[in-house]
Formats: C-alpha cells, sequence, structure tokens
C-alpha cells in the first residue's frame, strides 16, 4: 500500500508527534490543549502518509500506447522544442499531480531505457513555463520496436524538493512498472513524435499505469 520512499519519512514523523503528545500530557494541563495537539498530530500523520500510497495499477502491456506516467491533471499539450535529447520539434503532454495525487511515476511504455539523467535546479511552481528547463529534473528516454523513443521528465516543483529515478541506461523495463517517485508531487512532461495520436484533453484527469495517453500505431 506505500512506496518505499515514504518509510523513513512515515517512521521519523510517527516518532517525532508520539514524543510530543507524550510530552503534552505529562505537562499540559489544559484538556482542551492536549486534545487539540493529539488531534492535530494525528491530521498531520494521515496527510503524510497519504503521499506515500502505491495502489497496485493493472496495465495492459502495448508496445504501441502510451500510458501516462503519473496521477493527476493533463496541463499541456503543444508542439514544442526538445533541446536535451531529440534536439528537434516533438509533442509534449504535461500532467500536474497535486499534493493529494499518488506521487509513484510508472514507465509510459516498455522496452530498453536509452538515457537516463538528473539534472540539479530550480524550485519554480510547476506550471512555470521554464520549469521544465530550469528546475530540478531528470529526463529519462525509452524505446520499443513499435513505439520508437519516448522521452518522459519528472519535474521538481515548489513544495517537491526530490526527485527519485530508478531507470538505468540498458535496463530492460516493464510498462507501468515503477519508474520513481517525486515526494510531495509537481509534474511530468511526455514528449511524443509529431503527428501522434492523442487521447487526451487539456484538464483530463488521468490515472499512472493505466490511462492511455496516446497511441502510436
Amino acid at each position: 500500500m506505500f512506496h518505499k520512499e515514504g518509510y523513513k519519512m512515515m517512521t521519523v514523523t510517527a516518532i517525532i508527534l508520539i514524543v510530543g503528545n507524550v510530552l503534552s500530557y505529562l505537562y499540559i494541563n489544559t484538556y482542551w490543549v492536549k486534545f487539540s495537539i493529539l488531534a492535530l498530530s494525528i491530521l498531520f500523520f494521515l496527510l503524510i502518509v497519504q503521499f506515500f500510497r502505491n495502489p497496485k495499477r493493472p496495465t495492459q502491456l502495448n508496445d504501441a500506447s502510451v500510458v501516462s506516467p503519473v496521477d493527476g491533471k493533463v496541463v499541456v499539450i503543444e508542439e514544442v522544442m526538445e533541446k536535451e535529447y531529440f534536439k528537434e520539434k516533438r509533442l509534449q503532454v504535461s500532467i500536474f499531480m497535486s499534493p493529494i495525487n499518488v506521487h509513484v511515476t510508472r514507465h509510459p511504455i516498455g522496452g530498453l531505457v536509452k538515457f537516463s539523467k538528473y539534472h540539479p535546479g530550480k524550485f519554480l511552481v510547476a506550471w512555470h513555463p521554464k520549469s521544465s528547463e530550469e528546475n530540478e529534473r531528470t529526463t529519462v528516454v525509452v524505446e520499443n520496436k513499435v513505439a520508437g523513443e519516448i522521452l518522459y521528465r519528472q519535474i521538481a516543483g515548489a513544495l517537491a524538493k526530490r526527485i527519485v529515478n530508478y531507470a538505468v541506461e540498458g535496463q530492460e523495463v516493464v510498462q507501468g512498472s515503477d519508474s520513481g517517485f517525486i515526494k510531495f508531487g509537481s509534474r511530468v512532461d511526455v514528449f511524443l513524435p509529431i503527428g501522434t495520436k492523442i487521447n487526451v484533453k487539456l484538464n483530463d484527469k488521468v490515472k499512472g499505469g493505466v490511462s492511455v495517453i496516446a497511441n502510436l500505431d
């Protein structure tokens, strides 16, 4: 139910909250203050826990389809110049994750990891036009014989201070499998060949590993 990236944070948070509540029980005499601290502690812990949930997703494997790498809302569908890897125009589909979305990143296609690179950077808000090029981010390219090369980019935002990327160059990956994690949400961009049939519209809600965002056959 929970992603491994959350175990340490959930444990540390639980210890701190338990210690805080024990101290409040011992040294605070006002009942409503102690109760308020307990209630806020439970609420805060539940918020932390929901950040790291990791539901199983039944991905329908298909080399000709591109599934959403994350849960969230489609905020960009446009032609752009992809400057890092392809160095040519691509069709960009961007998905924004709010703090209440599942934050697991999944491989949008199966195949061979051709490229995987981490870039340190800024923490602009995720919808900022420059966030794709200036924020902390990772770029991954996966290739299979049907889809060709598909690039996706994890982008940190104002709250997301750590990106985890498991993709390793030369590795064979399965569509919909765990590719990484963005702590506390942000955005993922997918770069597709010009002319790709897009199955989503702006403001559509998508589920990682399940929603087919494009077809390449």
